[in-house]
């Protein structure tokens, strides 16, 4: 009985974090995720993976497994579960982090909540979860039993001897399962590149605490609204320099609710109070923990850097700490938010100035530690880009790893009677767009905004007499984002459709003129300016 691993997305970007497991079958999907785009995709929102190859066999389709509640990790789940729902299995806080954002969107999903340790039976899949230590509570890495021998993903994972809940890496319980024999290891490649160890969480809330206490105005903490370790340590900072706090942001208030409710985010009493009072305390005595860490443009604290929040106003006293770091594609508007914090007069921590964030995911030596402990058959690098899998191929092979392949987003590996193939390209997973109300935009689409934003748009209005090709209307020229001397152009292209539609013969082809007009505008446009623009021709027949 064969068993076969595809990758529907993460492996040659950060995020869209999304792999498929097929025994006898059935599939299940290891994590959901999204990623935020880039900065040439245009208009679009999120980006997903690409479902299709799931969709197609939907009747095989049993259950999502998920390593954590990261957004890469589980904020495709919507999309997904709009077409089929399935069973979704997590941690506790995973799994209601999940809830908050499916049943957003009017879905009752079936979620269950798996213990740690606790061996599940779902279809021919039998998995477990061994907890490991992340950037968020509660995050795990998942051993399958299946007929190949045991297949073990990490999730996203690093070494962190002081984890801030007290829930380190469990290194004995991978060793143990290691003992058993691992036949594949998918493993976090994230900062492969990385040498050493990542520093501790913990090193974080120290520093914190020296910025909050040598704070003489208001605090505002931005960071990721499901980093609950970062949030803890940022309240436990300024409550310990006797500030009242507010959080600002529609996932930080629903994330922080959660991590409450399920006991992981602690919030000493009269602490916390509403934005609205806090607004009218002194400001030496207050904090903000809000969301915006990556430049969103309208996020919390995008819109307080603009000037343009309807509650908070920055003065010169303020101190604003940014503990996070760029997600690949925002660093322009991460750049450009803390610029704009400049120009207000705060004073600005940011993870390039200071020491207020570390990485939740391991670097070369706490990869080679694990590699150690677990002594896996083969490796499979998983979440990063190209060059970040490739270094962590090279760190298994260090490790002398037997068998290493470096896959790609719709590569299928296969483990059948004991040996391992891998198919290139066997699954779709390209982008899927999140554009508006609109799920599944085409890079045609995006390749058409990146020509409009590049060389604009030129619309030709003309009328004629298709019996007599004479002239009626026009012709007449519109053009955006072309050029900035509009009279000299446009002159010239009137000049080129004329003769172009003198040349015609009678009666008129209406579908050979708009060609004409089209491509003599195009030429026009190309001679004089040097551009080729999108060019529009409207015919009417007079």
């Amino acid at each position: 009985m064969s068993v076969k691993i595809g990758f529907l997305g993460g492996l040659g970007e950060v995020g869209r974090n999304c792999a498929s497991i097929e025994i006898d079958g059935d599939i299940s999907l290891i994590d959901c995720g999204l990623m935020f785009p880039e900065e040439d995709m245009l208009g679009v929102d999120l980006v997903l993976p690409d479902f299709s190859s799931v969709l197609d066999r939907a009747d095989d389709l049993t259950c999502v497994i998920l390593t954590h509640g990261h957004e890469d990790h589980i904020g495709a789940l919507v999309y997904l579960l709009r077409e089929i729902n399935v069973p979704i299995y997590g941690t506790r806080l995973t799994v209601e982090f999940a809830r908050a954002r499916i049943e957003e969107h009017g879905i009752t999903p079936d979620l269950r909540s798996v213990e740690l340790y606790e061996w599940v039976d779902h279809g021919p899949f039998r998995f477990t979860y061994i907890p490991v230590s992340h950037s968020i509570p509660d995050a795990a890495g998942i051993a399958f039993d299946t007929p190949e021998g045991i297949v073990l993903h990490t999730g996203d994972f690093k070494l962190d001897p002081t984890p801030i809940d007290g829930v380190p890496t469990d290194l004995r319980s991978f060793a143990s399962i290691g003992a058993r024999g691992v036949r594949l290891l998918l493993a976090d490649s994230t900062n492969a590149e990385r040498e050493g160890y990542v520093p501790s969480e913990i090193t974080v809330g120290e520093r914190l605490n020296e910025i909050v206490a040598h704070a003489h105005g208001r605090v505002l903490v931005a960071c990721f609204a499901s980093h609950v370790h970062r949030v803890q340590q940022a309240i436990d900072a300024v409550v310990r320099d006797q500030r009242k706090f507010a959080f600002i942001g529609r996932s930080m208030l629903r994330n922080s609710e959660i991590a409450m409710d399920l006991g992981v985010l602690d919030i000493p009493e009269g602490s916390l109070v509403d934005l609205k009072e806090l607004v009218d305390m002194p400001d030496a005595d207050t904090a903000i923990i809000s969301t915006g860490s990556q430049g969103e443009p309208f996020a919390a604290l995008s819109l307080m850097a603009a000037g343009e929040h309807r509650s908070v106003s920055l003065s010169e006293d303020d101190t604003v700490i940014i503990s996070a770091t760029p997600i690949p594609g925002n660093e322009t508007r991460v750049s450009r938010v803390i610029n704009n914090l400049y120009r207000a007069g705060v004073t600005v921590f940011h993870g390039r100035n200071t020491h207020v964030h570390v990485s939740g995911h391991a670097a070369a030596e706490e990869l080679k530690t694990f590699y150690n402990a677990v002594r896996p058959e083969a490796l499979v690098p998983v979440h990063g880009e190209y060059r970040h899998l490739v270094a962590n191929a090279a760190l298994g092979a260090a490790m002398n790893i037997p068998e290493i392949e470096i896959c790609e987003d719709g590569d299928v590996v296969t483990l059948e009677d004991g040996e391992m193939s891998v198919e290139r390209g066997a699954i779709p997973a390209g982008y899927v767009y999140v554009d508006g109300a609109e799920v599944g935009g085409a890079d045609s689409i995006i390749r058409d905004r990146r020509h409009l934003a590049d060389d604009g748009v030129l619309i030709v209005t003309i009328g004629v007499d298709f019996s007599t090709g004479e002239i009626l209307i026009g012709p007449d020229v519109d053009s955006h984002g072309v050029t900035t001397d509009d009279d000299e152009l446009h002159a010239v292209i009137k000049e080129r459709v004329e003769q172009s539609v003198a040349s015609l013969e009678y009666p008129i082809d209406p579908d050979l003129l708009r060609t004409r007009v089209r491509n003599s505008a195009t030429r026009a446009v190309k001679k004089t300016v040097n551009r080729r623009p999108v060019v529009l021709p409207v015919v009417i027949e007079v």
